[in-house]
């Protein structure tokens, strides 16, 4: 019998779609010439990556869930507002360090409480996968209902816990402000955020594409009757699928919240609308589309916003029918990656 032959070479690598990286490439190019100052249009630049990739954060892990698990959990806004309200709460509990003039002891109070969002909001993501979502899988319209109806109770619970107002949810000192770079002012906290945005981000794709549980996650998504046979047991790791994407929500909600410098009830609602803009652009279950979309929404309200504040408000609909209309699936669909 013909053995095969080892020198049949390396199996052809999947190409990678240039084209909406060209398009976010050509929105940053046509706005410098429409912005006309240097120092201005990098300034708006920056302060739109910052933005796209705080929604990127929040947007990452709804984009897996709706992808992966075809889970459609409407109260992924939930999580933001825990993440934000724990961020509250512990970032007052070292509002010494959070106050010292020293970056270090700034560190010890940012650490824990990026930490404590995320646990928490990971920890309510378990118990809200167990009783609300897993006796409604593979039910849509009761998944919308339910799911939307739990938003609306946890809201309520907040309010209880936190109380109603407006609470502050300041920056750790030396993370306030700006610094100048020639004309151009950069603020240190959008630099936080592109730096945790861009980890994120390279960590979600690196345990995705290169590691065995990414592997593992994936082939569930398309057979998920042979991995079970395999002895591997898929739908515990989409439990942790919805986990690590609550717990994700909870990051951005507490960086969001810093962003803004201010916490109320509603920030989780208010950033759906965003988030579904940008999953909807990139693509269902597309990391990588979540990324080119979060970053063309948060450049493109920035440039906008400073061009013509009039139409900023709706920039960001009009983005995603001009995307839908070129591509009904979005920018990356899961099914030609």
């Amino acid at each position: 019998m013909t053995q095969p032959s080892d020198d049949q070479g390396p199996l052809p690598q999947a190409r990678i779609d240039t084209i909406p990286l060209l398009i976010l490439a050509g929105v940053v190019i046509v706005a410098f010439f429409l912005i006309g100052s240097a120092s201005t249009w990098v300034t708006l630049t920056i302060a739109g990556v910052a933005m796209g990739l705080l929604i990127f954060i929040m947007a990452s892990g709804l984009t897996l869930v709706f992808g992966l698990m075809d889970v459609m959990n409407f109260a992924h806004g939930l999580f933001i507002a825990i993440g934000a309200y724990v961020g509250v709460s512990t970032m007052k509990a070292f509002s010494s360090a959070a106050g010292s003039e020293s970056f270090l002891e700034n560190l010890g109070a940012l650490a824990p409480t990026l930490l404590g969002a995320v646990v928490v909001a990971g920890l309510i993501g378990a118990f809200f996968e167990r009783v609300i979502i897993r006796p409604v899988y593979g039910q849509h319209l009761k998944q919308i209902l339910i799911t939307t109806g739990g938003m609306i109770v946890a809201e309520q619970l907040i309010h209880v816990i936190w109380g109603p107002d407006l609470l502050p949810l300041p920056r750790p000192e030396t993370l306030r402000g700006s610094f100048l770079v020639g004309d151009v002012a950069i603020e240190k906290f959008r630099l936080v955020a592109v730096v945790v945005g861009l980890s994120v981000f390279a960590a979600m794709m690196l345990v995705l594409n290169r590691t065995k549980i990414g592997l593992l996650i994936r082939a569930g998504v398309e057979n998920k009757e042979m991995v079970e046979a395999m002895g591997y047991r898929v739908r515990r790791l989409f439990v942790w699928v919805f986990i690590v994407g609550s717990a994700l929500a909870g990051l951005g909600g507490a960086l969001w919240g810093m962003y803004q410098e201010n916490v109320t009830v509603h920030i989780g609602a208010q950033m759906m609308v965003l988030i579904f803009i940008v999953i909807i652009i990139g693509g269902l279950g597309s990391v990588g589309g979540c990324f080119v979309g979060a970053l063309l929404v948060g450049l493109v309200a920035n440039y906008v916003g400073y061009l013509s504040p009039k139409v900023a408000l709706g920039s960001n609909i009009l983005l995603m029918m001009i995307v839908l209309f070129w591509r009904p699936q979005g920018l990356y669909p899961v099914n030609r990656q």
